[in-house]
């Protein structure tokens, strides 16, 4: 059998996460290279090929929104995995529970003490102006004084090697099933080498969120539910998995009631008390009552129990004020003022559209420039400068000047790249990195992470509705 043959490969101008800039496979992956090559690249496409249909039979599909044909699509798993050590994996999880402590104090306090004004560490009209601040929440402090209990933090591994936060998802973060579902598809893939390679698990995931979720309240055996918008949601694989791994109730708006302040699930037996909910349906849209009144999604009320301390939403609403992303760019100051210490995982250098200096380098600079809308995500409302045309650069600068509030704009990086299989080779494909934390008691960093991949030669653009795909996460014990 012909053994793969990586002479050819291409690593310049690109960090490549298996080989250095000399062609010299790294440490943490020499075990894994040496295990392909024997394969060889038509039985590499046969498992590739397996991998696929495994997904579908899992049902692990998504709906993208602007997709007129409406068809369900498997998020593609490239069977080459991305494998991190454990000292470089011991630094992320330093930098994540730092930035998410300081970042739990930062909404505890612009609901409350509101200090970071005072102080002028961050414009208060910056806040307040953001879509996602909830001024019902004023003066509100939800169990614990935990606002982010789940958190998905985007980042990327720089031309340097080293790693960069590039977004916060605090929300309704997403994504989480596919890396438990990749894991499972390739420890059958290669069983052989997990066990050789010392690959830390990840499959208990779901039992600590469990745990997290019934931390939250003193009820003695809490009943705990998923809220999911329904089956036309484009993460619904998602929510019926999480439900299913956790032994809980997947429930939408209409299968709950509030009365007295006290929200009940509808049975076939009568009502049944709802003590904590995991709610994948946005702020917006989980009580008509209080927010959008023309929503099916939500539950009468909802918002009120909550708000007596009848109900515990997870995430607390009003976390979504820190995925605006006019708020990132002030992140390493928040960290400074809350903790008194540097940051640990750096920011990319950001500049606010809002501030005259930052728009005026950012207009002259456009082409050189990621553009950003602030209250969007998916990879949509954004401009890539090196790749636009002379009339789309126009075109946002004419939208920078209108709502300049709603725009930032970042330096082009070189996000790393990781071996891809491809029909015909072995190419470097850009990828980021979305760990996963869980806040409870304490702050816990699962270790594995999802790995997304443009899988578009030459693109940048890693998200599911745009030809992205994934990669399972390997991090070593050693």
């Amino acid at each position: 059998m012909p053994r793969l043959d990586f002479s050819s490969y291409d690593t310049k101008g690109f960090y490549d996460e298996m080989f250095d800039e000399h062609n010299v496979v790294r440490p943490n992956y020499k075990l894994y290279l040496e295990r392909i090559e024997k394969i060889g690249h038509k039985k590499l496409n046969r498992l590739q090929h397996s991998t696929d249909r495994a997904q579908l039979s899992l049902g692990m599909t998504f709906n993208v929104y602007n997709d007129n044909q409406g068809v369900e699509r498997i998020l593609p798993l490239d069977i080459i995995p991305r494998i991190i050590n454990n000292k470089e994996w011991t630094h992320l999880e330093n930098g994540l529970q730092q930035r998410i402590k300081a970042l739990n104090l930062f909404i505890q306090d612009i609901y409350n003490d509101q200090k970071l004004f005072k102080d002028k560490i961050i414009p208060k009209e910056m806040i307040l102006s953001s879509i996602s601040y909830l001024k019902e929440l004023e003066g509100f402090k939800p169990p614990k004084d935990i606002w982010c209990h789940i958190t998905g933090s985007d980042l990327i591994k720089g031309g340097d090697g080293a790693y960069y936060v590039l977004e916060d998802n605090l929300r309704c973060p997403s994504g989480v099933s596919y890396m438990l579902e990749n894991r499972e598809i390739l420890k059958r893939t290669f069983p052989e080498l997990f066990e050789r390679l010392d690959v830390k698990p990840v499959y208990n995931y779901t039992h600590i969120l469990r745990d997290t979720l019934e931390s939250l309240t003193t009820v003695e055996k809490p009943n705990v539910v998923v809220l999911t918008p329904g089956t036309y949601n484009s993460a619904y694989f998602e929510h019926s998995y999480l439900a299913q791994q956790m032994g809980a109730e997947l429930v939408e708006g209409r299968d709950l009631v509030v009365k007295n302040d006290v929200v009940y699930m509808i049975t076939t037996n009568g009502l049944q008390r709802v003590d904590v909910i995991y709610r994948r349906v946005d702020d917006d849209f989980i009580d008509p009552l209080v927010f959008n009144k023309t929503s099916l999604l939500g539950t009468p009320g909802l918002f009120g129990a909550y708000l007596k301390g009848n109900v515990v939403l997870v995430n607390a609403p009003g976390t979504g004020v820190v995925d605006d992303k006019a708020v990132y760019a002030y992140i390493p100051r928040i960290i400074k003022y809350y903790l008194g210490e540097d940051m640990i995982l750096p920011n990319v250098k950001t500049y606010i559209c809002d501030e005259e200096a930052d728009r005026k380098y950012v207009i002259e600079n456009i082409h050189d420039l990621v553009v950003k809308q602030t209250d969007a995500s998916g990879g949509y409302g954004m401009l890539i400068g090196p790749k636009s045309t002379k009339e789309e650069q126009n075109e946002f600068i004419q939208k920078i000047k209108n709502k300049p509030r709603n725009y930032i704009a970042q330096p082009m990086i070189n996000l790393s790249r990781v071996p891809t299989l491809t029909d015909d080779t072995i190419e470097g494909r850009h990828v980021d990195l979305r760990p996963y934390a869980l806040y409870g008691d304490d702050i816990k960093i699962i270790p594995g992470a999802l790995t997304r991949v443009a899988l578009k030669k030459g693109s940048i653009v890693v998200n599911s509705s745009q030809g992205g795909g994934s990669k399972d996460t390997w991090v070593l014990n050693s």
